[in-house]
């Protein structure tokens, strides 16, 4: 029995192998929402006619209050990162089919890691509050929940091929097994590779990624679901993150370096980061009678590393953790044993290798009576994460030297040398209940909701003199909801809502110092409160030919946690530097407007305005800077993007542009990164099958096409730039922050056919 052709389709659409329908408002900008929330959506009609390697953050990048910081023209970059009415990612939820995808403890998101694109079917990102029963602690500033394609239910697949400039390619193959007899399962496995040179610097990118999902149906909507994905990711080499003066100085330049030089870090070969994930993902819903719904989703994810950068240490005087070596009382000799030593230091390869494993399970109960439903809900999280700096010692030529004792470094005694031995635990416990009441024929909806969230924090830095060497944070927040929406016809919909989310303090580096074998303390340990953030929307929705959707809001924030970094001195290692700002508040307005497609064209347009405040003087060297009604460091005031798109079956196009207003990166506001644009282009024909190739298509993605130098965002916040006195007389000296730059021109052709 030969296999049936992998075909997408939707009633009215088009018919294509990659599930392009072209029903969708706006090119696949603005499907459908009913939630009494802003809420702005992507669907395949986008997704399918961008770059076949674009992460997740970028296809948000036109979506009303969304800034992405694109940092490399494949998305492969771990610079990737984007902020939300002026809130990073780290603020933001992030869930997959179900699952928070996010470190717990970092709260930082490498989107590229999660699926291939040709299987992403959906996302909706939701600006201003997260679900009250979505599986999050981080979701300060909204949610963005992803979901992939189901299984075809027939036998067929789908291959997708690319190539284009920095030697950039990748290949995609999907198989679909179909309808397994009648067993209601069918399911996909897939396998990609991409890799590229770097668009910036020597070196490259590569990435293995495996997907696979299964469904068993039956029944009344009872459903089980699996999702299984694995990636290995690459990054060697690549650009630098500058300072203001680097960037103007050095501009796209600024970037490690091809040939090895004593005692220089920024040797490519050093510079190294290697992102692995597993992901295993069952949700499960069961019609248990007439009125009552179970709903569970288990999840198991892993995170690992190492990640590596250039640094030289010396031979004598150094720390180890808190205790200097080789000086006098020291119970750690010097390290004058080791070879490859050059005016009192040898060269190293800091290397950290990190593991994280989540185990979580969430589960809600919901009773449909009448006009009435309420659901009661109970999440479970663990989370164990264990990390340590080692130095594995470089010769004159630039190459690890092996051997014990060499790597990593050790002490006669066999004590590894490290800044950082990290082992942290978390235990996340939320309960919540909520209750939607219908009335006046169905058309006001009034939800009022309840979550109690109980988290615990556990970590020690097990090296010499770490102070504390140990530090347990006890969280309980409670977090109130409430919803109203009206119907005003099919077609018309107001809304109103008021929120609260909470964050734990961000990183590991809160509740725990880091150490360097140069500079000793280089994070201490602080006595960061929670995030916790109201919020409040009213918003207007219009849906059919044309799509109009417009709200208003109020952000407060108290505590609000930066999630800032630097680079460890002397290296090019990164470490993060949490700060508590104090409180915020944020307010604005979002709009988005979008066709349906019209003479085969579909317009797009959406706009945010944004004034957003410190509410408070900062806090440093004993004195204060008066940064009080300054403006927020990464917000900025206007950001928008229009997007046209054409598809009449067979010829297909999509222009999208994007505005970012200049940006804060100081509490001072005495530096700020200017406003840019960006644009893409995509041009493409569809073919008819030949075959049994189904629908093949071709397909060129045209990115940053003016070749725009810009930076994309700040990559750490200081409190002043410009050495400035305090309230009470202080002089407190300037820090420069540093910066992502932003992806330069890039250019694709992708081949791509169902069978």
């Amino acid at each position: 029995m030969s296999a049936l052709p992998e075909v997408l389709t939707v009633h009215a659409g088009l018919q294509t192998s990659n599930g392009v329908t072209n029903t969708t408002a706006g090119g696949g900008l603005m499907p459908i929402e009913r939630a009494p929330r802003s809420q702005s959506g992507v669907t395949r009609d986008y997704i399918a006619k961008q770059t076949p390697t674009t992460s997740i953050v970028n296809l948000m990048a036109s979506l009303p209050g969304v800034v992405a910081a694109k940092t490399d023209p494949l998305g492969m970059a771990p610079g990737d990162t984007m902020t939300m009415r002026g809130l990073t990612q780290a603020q933001i939820g992030f869930l997959f089919e179900g699952a928070p995808e996010a470190d717990p403890i970092n709260y930082g998101v490498s989107t590229s890691t999660i699926v291939d694109s040709e299987n992403l079917g959906s996302m909706t990102v939701s600006q201003g509050s997260p679900d009250l029963d979505a599986p999050l602690i981080n979701a300060a500033g909204g949610q963005i929940a992803a979901f992939e394609i189901n299984p075809s239910h027939k036998m067929g697949g789908f291959t997708d091929f690319m190539g284009g400039t920095h030697s950039a390619n990748k290949q995609f193959i999907r198989f679909n097994t179909g309808d397994i007899g009648n067993s209601g399962i069918r399911g996909f496995m897939s396998f990609s590779h991409t890799a590229s040179n770097n668009s910036r610097g020597p070196g490259n990118q590569h990435r293995y990624h495996v997907d696979s999902k299964w469904v068993k149906e039956w029944g009344d909507g009872n459903s089980v679901k699996a999702i299984f994905a694995y990636t290995r990711q690459f990054n060697i080499g690549g650009g630098l993150a500058p300072t203001l003066s680097q960037w103007h100085q050095y501009g796209y330049s600024y970037n490690t370096t091809g040939q090895y030089s004593f005692g220089d870090p920024t040797y490519y070969k050093l510079s190294k980061q290697q992102n692995n994930m597993v992901n295993v993902i069952v949700p499960m819903h069961f019609r248990l009678s007439r009125e009552l719904e179970l709903n569970a989703t288990p999840y198991f994810i892993q995170q690992f590393g190492p990640a590596w950068g250039g640094e030289a240490i010396p031979v004598s005087g150094g720390y180890f953790g808190n205790v200097q070596y080789g000086t006098s009382g020291s119970p750690y000799p010097s390290l004058s044993n080791l070879p490859y030593q050059q005016n009192g230091t040898v060269m190293t390869m800091l290397n950290d290798p990190w593991n994280q494993k989540i185990g979580s399970i969430n589960t809600s109960l919901k009773w449909t009576h009448g006009h009435n439903t309420l659901t009661f809900g109970w999440w479970y999280s663990y989370a164990a994460h264990t990390e340590r700096y080692q130095y594995n010692l470089i010769d004159f030529n630039g190459n690890p030297v092996k051997g014990h004792g060499l790597s990593p470094i050790r002490f006669p005694n066999s004590a590894i040398l490290s800044g950082d031995n990290l082992n942290f635990w978390q235990q996340q416990n939320a309960l919540y209940l909520a209750d939607t009441l219908k009335l006046l024929q169905d058309k006001l909806e009034l939800s009022a909701g309840f979550k109690a969230a109980m988290v615990s924090r556990s970590g020690t830095n097990d090296v010499p003199g770490a102070e504390p060497w140990k530090n347990s944070r006890n969280y309980f927040e409670p977090l109130p909801q409430f919803y109203a929406t009206y119907h005003i016809d099919p077609h018309n919909q107001v809304y109103l809502n008021g929120t609260t989310s909470f964050r734990a303090p961000v990183s590991t580096e809160a509740y725990v110092p880091d150490y360097d074998p140069n500079a000793g303390l280089i994070s201490a340990a602080g006595n960061m409160k929670p995030e916790y953030t109201i919020s409040e929307e009213i918003g207007f929705r219009h849906t059919g030919f044309w799509n109009l959707s417009f709200s208003a809001f109020n952000l407060n924030i108290t505590n609000h946690n930066i999630s800032s970094s630097g680079y460890i001195p002397g290296s090019t290692q990164v470490v993060a530097l949490p700060i508590n700002a104090g409180g915020q508040t944020s307010r604005g307005f979002q709009a988005e407007f979008g066709l349906r497609p019209w003479h085969h064209i579909s317009p797009y347009l959406s706009g945010q305005y944004l004034h957003s405040t410190m509410d408070n003087n900062f806090s440093v060297a004993g004195d204060l800077l008066p940064t009080k009604g300054k403006i927020a460091v990464g917000s900025p005031k206007f950001t928008g993007a229009i997007g046209l798109q054409y598809d009449d079956g067979r010829f297909f196009g999509n222009f999208n542009m994007r505005y970012t207003d200049s940006q804060y990166t100081t509490f001072m506001n005495d530096e700020s990164i200017p406003s840019y644009i960006t644009s893409d282009l995509t041009i493409g024909y569809r073919m008819k099958s030949i075959g049994p190739a189904q629908h093949p298509q071709i397909q060129l993605n045209l990115t940053n096409i003016g070749d725009n130098h810009y930076l994309a965002m700040a990559g750490s916040t200081t409190a002043n730039a410009i050495t400035t006195k305090g309230i009470y007389g202080t002089s407190i000296a300037g820090s420069s922050p540093i910066y992502l730059v932003g992806a330069p021109f890039g250019a694709y052709v992708s081949v791509s056919t169902g069978f």
